[in-house]
């Protein structure tokens, strides 16, 4: 077996909600996240010569043991106690530091890809143990469809699958720390709090507009704080025919509820007259996809 590729699908979260800090240092967390079909493409192969090389088709992006993939890379070979040569490549969609796992959907593909390729048989649980070492999102990027996470974001349940939709996500030209807002989340005396157990009955239901009145992230006042135009996107959105719209992650991106892919595409159309980085998708149901040859 030479080499084999699979798609790294974003994420957004249609509830985030912060309990509190642990002693460790981690917040707990409340979501429920939603696998996207907007993807990165991810291959990898074994090569004769040692170590880990990482090709980007964005220049921007680092390929060292900065990358998450990188580092992925490294935890699987630790975990397995193997060794090797390995060139990993990666076709980049999903937009950098925008709130929607790219990283770290990547770093999952990185673990499910090396888990085939090497023939290292370790199950589902497993590489969520190795992907929590990489980075609190990969647990769930590996795991992927509609699921309430929960802890630092390892605890993973499954969720029924978000009503059919479209979904608009616009990402600011302004960028969002997700350290800084945490901590800037820490200093808070009242904070947020959305309702996420409206927003699973919403899902048990299938029914979108309780889902789109659910949406909440107890991030996105700070968020907003410091890239007033979050404000701007979200009510632009639900002018232009969404159902429901909040920040995703720590931001800065914003993603809409529309009732289906043509009315996401057309107030796509009329927002990217002023916010250039419109992407349309839709909820991808549980990640099936296979590595490839």
């Amino acid at each position: 077996m030479s080499g084999l590729c699979m798609q790294a699908f974003a994420k957004i979260n249609l509830c985030l909600d912060i309990l509190g800090i642990r002693p460790d240092g981690y917040h707990e967390v409340r979501m429920i996240m939603q696998q996207l079909s907007l993807f990165d493409t991810v291959s990898i192969r074994k090569t004769d010569e040692p170590g880990i090389r990482l090709f980007c088709s964005d220049p921007a992006l680092p390929t060292d043991s900065r990358n998450l993939m990188v580092q992925a890379a490294e935890r699987v070979y630790e975990h397995c106690g193997i060794q090797g040569g390995l060139r990993m490549e990666l076709q980049k969609n999903i937009p950098a530091a925008a709130g929607l796992a790219g990283g770290s959907a990547d770093a999952a593909a990185v673990i499910v890809l090396m888990n085939r390729l090497y023939e290292l048989g370790l199950s589902g649980e497993e590489m969520q143990k190795i992907g929590l070492r990489v980075g609190a999102d990969v647990p769930y990027c590996i795991y992927g469809g509609t699921a309430l996470s929960s802890g630092i974001g390892e605890k993973l349940t499954p969720l029924p699958p978000c009503p059919s939709c479209g979904i608009l996500l616009v990402k600011p030209e302004k960028g969002a720390s997700t350290r800084e807002i945490y901590s800037a989340w820490d200093a808070l005396s009242d904070p947020f709090r959305p309702d996420v157990d409206a927003g699973i009955e919403a899902l048990r239901k299938g029914d979108l507009g309780l889902l789109a009145k659910s949406l909440g992230n107890s991030l996105e006042p700070v968020t907003r704080a410091r890239i007033p135009v979050i404000g701007e996107i979200r009510e632009a959105m639900l002018s232009c025919g969404a159902e429901g719209a909040v920040m995703s992650g720590s931001g800065p991106t914003v993603f809409g509820l529309f009732p289906d892919i043509i009315s996401a595409e057309k107030a796509g159309e009329t927002l990217k007259e002023q916010f250039p980085d419109c992407f349309v998708s839709c909820a991808e149901p549980v990640n099936r996809a296979q590595p490839s040859s």
